[in-house]
This record gives structure tokens, C-alpha cells and sequence, in this order.
């Protein structure tokens, strides 16, 4: 029973194993090819993501949530999309890298359209690599290439922030990045209790209450445990234990 509960957990994880031990029965080269860059890029997670970390968390606590609000907001208009763009052609290293760091924006204020520009300007422009780019391909493709993937990046990121607005994207995370416990959007009246008491754990963003990104710690379990008793609507939902 309790490998079951294991194998429910980890699905991922088997069903790779399960096609690697399929690979290795009928095809054993393929295998050790596919296994060998497996490996490969486990160890290059290994050695980018723990600075990633340390890099997110030093922003997190330095840099404060007014200057994310004022540079990459939704009140931040053309500038914010420039600096957007910048920051994610100048970063260094691959894709998955950028995931935290735009976690981490997004819970500080960074808009929709932000976040998808850092994104998209970050797995496919890259400083260092245009040159290369123009070395291998010409001054002229990669000048026009590069425009036309800036205007893409652009319209993406206008088209997804019309369809996905900042106040779903952080809801979503939070129920389920940190499911401990919730604020009930149909509950809600934006009353502030809960912010005032605990501005570390909840922000308000149009008018509704949200459960931040870096909580649930656990010196915090008590003063959680009294807005969900405080709360006049009874809005935020304990779904288990907090620790």
C-alpha cells in the first residue's frame, strides 16, 4: 500500500523509468545515448539552479516590491517592456533559469506582459549569441531575424496579457504552489485584516486578498491560524496543517 502511495507521488519519475527500461529491452544503443544526456543535463540542473536559488532569494529580500511595482508593474508602460526585454537578453544561462526569478517577479508586482518578455527574450535572444549569429549567418539575418522575433515577443506578450491577468496567474499559484491554505476569491471583500495583521503572508491586488508566494513559514503558523479565525467572511481556507 505504501509503495502505491509512493508511485501515485512520483508518476513523472516512473513512467521515465518505465520507458528507459523499455528502451533498454529493444533498443540498448538508443538507450545508452538517451541515458548518457540525461545525465547530462541532471548535472548541468545540479549546477545552475542552486545559484539560481541564492540569486532569487538575494532580490527577493534586496530589492523592494515598490521598485518591482514602479520598473516592471502594470503601470510601467513602454519602459517596463524595455527593461523586461533587457533583463532577459542580458541573462546568462538556460531557460529553466529564468522560471524562479520570474516567480519571484511576479509575486513582487511584475505584470503578465513583463514576465512573458523576460521569458521569451531570454530563451531566444541572447547578446553573446547574436554575434555568433551574424559570424555564422550574416549581418542581415540575424538583424532581421532579430526584429521580427522583438515583435513577436511583443504581440505574445500584449495577446497573453489580455487573456491571463496577473490577479489569476498569482491565485492559481498559490492554491496550488503552496496548498496549505487559500483565500476563497468568492469570499472575499478586500476588508485588509488580514494584511494588516500579517503583510508578510497576504498582499491585496484588486481589492481581493492573496496569499503571497514566500510564506507558510513557520514561525508564522500561529498569526495565520488568527486571521483564519479573524476573518469576518471566513474566506481564508485552511486546507491542511500549516508548518
Amino acid at each position: 500500500m505504501r509503495a502505491l502511495q509512493i508511485v501515485k507521488k512520483n508518476k513523472l519519475p516512473v513512467i521515465v523509468g518505465i520507458i528507459y527500461i523499455l528502451l533498454y529491452i529493444l533498443v540498448p544503443n538508443k538507450a545508452d545515448t538517451s541515458m548518457r544526456s540525461s545525465i547530462y543535463y541532471l548535472i548541468e540542473m545540479f549546477e545552475v539552479l542552486p545559484v539560481i536559488f541564492l540569486l532569487t532569494i538575494a532580490l527577493e529580500v534586496l530589492v523592494p516590491k515598490e521598485w518591482i511595482m514602479k520598473h516592471f508593474g502594470e503601470k510601467s508602460g513602454f519602459l517596463g517592456n524595455i527593461l523586461s526585454f533587457i533583463l532577459g537578453s542580458i541573462s546568462a544561462g538556460p531557460i529553466y533559469a529564468a522560471f524562479p526569478i520570474s516567480k519571484m517577479l511576479l509575486s513582487k508586482g511584475a505584470s503578465v506582459p513583463n514576465i512573458v518578455i523576460i521569458l521569451s527574450s531570454w530563451a531566444v535572444i541572447k547578446v553573446p549569441m547574436l554575434a555568433n549569429e551574424a559570424k555564422f549567418l550574416g549581418i542581415s539575418f540575424m538583424g532581421i531575424r532579430w526584429i521580427l522575433t522583438v515583435m513577436a515577443i511583443m504581440l505574445m506578450a500584449w495577446v497573453t496579457g489580455k487573456i491571463l491577468s496577473r490577479k489569476e496567474l498569482l491565485s492559481g499559484i498559490s492554491t496550488t504552489a503552496k496548498p496549505n491554505f487559500y483565500v476563497n476569491q468568492d469570499y472575499c471583500i478586500g476588508c485588509g485584516m488580514c494584511t494588516t495583521m500579517l503583510p508578510d503572508v497576504y498582499e491585496i491586488i484588486n481589492n481581493k486578498a492573496l496569499v503571497r508566494l514566500s510564506v507558510a513559514h513557520p514561525e508564522n503558523k500561529m498569526m495565520i491560524l488568527k486571521t483564519v479565525e479573524k476573518c469576518p467572511t471566513k474566506a481564508i481556507i485552511m486546507a491542511t496543517e500549516v508548518s
